[in-house]
């Protein structure tokens, strides 16, 4: 009988070990974005709000997890990219079946209230593949400066270059860079001097404060970094070209580096280790307050320069997943 019981005993336990190994095994895997990036805090709040606990993260930037779900490692991948975005057309082209989750009316109040971001409709006209618009939520892209070494002459330039020669970027969000939209994100944040002298000359009404510089025209470097995000994202490949428009047409030499994007370009410009760098206007505002992402560690000397375009989180799966919606995963 002690044979039996004990026997009984391992089959039993047996059985709960392979249960949790099938679990493990079903559990959605999920492309949330790289560390310390702010896809990677917006799509924990989304899955949060939907109650999903149970999946597989992969921190991954979003070109590689859209190899990722192409090849079907992953099942679902998050990003907060420009409208259409090329990586996820391209996805679709090689696939054939991408689908796009939207978030529920609940859950966008939720995100509301608890990071910043606004409701926001992609239009059924966005992508080839989409049947009708899908809801989610959105934030503005902004370009923020190092106010140790971005002095107010370039500042005025950066700003002034953005505007008048955006028709020189061939990236499709190069269309958003246009006076009109030049504050967008701008409210709460300190605004560099030398832009604030631009859009108050095209005739715009700065309100807010204003930045307090250490950089003087005098002593500026020759060479200057430019922080954007991964490659298979927007950041990189429109940061280069408005790196190179800047090159072209002031007094500066920036060079467009791949980073982790938004809390790591905050961060590397108050560590000193960046000149400019593009930023999701919501964890900006968390680094000049020391709140959120940036709770104990407020960024200095960081200031506005001007608005990109407006960055949307879009969540994107395959048909063959058979995942119509995130609240599937929460049952």
């Amino acid at each position: 009988m002690k044979v039996k019981k004990t026997l009984l005993r391992f089959t039993a336990a047996s059985v709960v070990s392979m249960v949790a190994a099938l679990s493990s095994a079903q559990a959605a895997r999920i492309a949330i974005g790289p560390p310390a990036s702010e896809t990677n805090s917006v799509s924990k709040v989304i899955l949060e709000a939907y109650g999903i606990k149970d999946y597989q993260p992969f921190q991954e930037s979003f070109g590689n997890a859209a190899d990722l779900v192409q090849d079907g490692n992953i099942d679902i991948s998050f990003g907060i990219l420009g409208v259409p975005a090329g990586s996820i057309e391209s996805l679709n082209a090689s696939t054939g079946d991408v689908v796009m989750l939207g978030l529920s009316d609940e859950v966008i109040a939720k995100a509301e209230e608890s990071s910043g971001y606004k409701s926001y409709n992609i239009s059924k006209d966005a992508y080839g593949f989409l049947d009708a618009d899908v809801p989610t939520i959105a934030a503005f892209a902004i370009m923020v400066a190092n106010n140790d070494t971005i002095d107010e002459e370039l500042g005025y330039q950066l700003a002034k270059i953005m505007v008048e020669n955006a028709k020189e970027i061939t990236h499709a969000q190069g269309a958003q860079l246009t006076l009109e939209n030049a504050l967008n994100g701008a409210e709460g944040l300190p605004i560099h001097p030398g832009a604030k002298r631009y859009y108050e000359e095209q005739g715009l009404k700065v309100e807010g404060p204003v930045a307090e510089l250490k950089a003087k025209a005098d002593k500026r470097k020759a060479e200057f970094t430019l922080g954007t995000g991964s490659q298979g994202g927007t950041y990189y490949p429109l940061g280069g070209e408005i790196a190179n428009i800047w090159n072209k047409h002031s007094d500066g030499n920036f060079t467009n580096v791949e980073t982790g994007a938004s809390l790591e370009n905050l961060a590397s410009i108050g560590r000193g280790r960046m000149d400019v760098g593009m930023s999701v206007h919501v964890p900006a505002l968390d680094s000049v307050n020391g709140t959120g992402q940036f709770n104990g560690r407020k960024v200095e000397n960081v200031s506005f320069i001007g608005h990109v375009y407006p960055e949307v989180v879009q969540i994107v799966t395959r048909k063959s997943t058979g995942i119509n919606s995130l609240a599937d995963l929460a049952k």
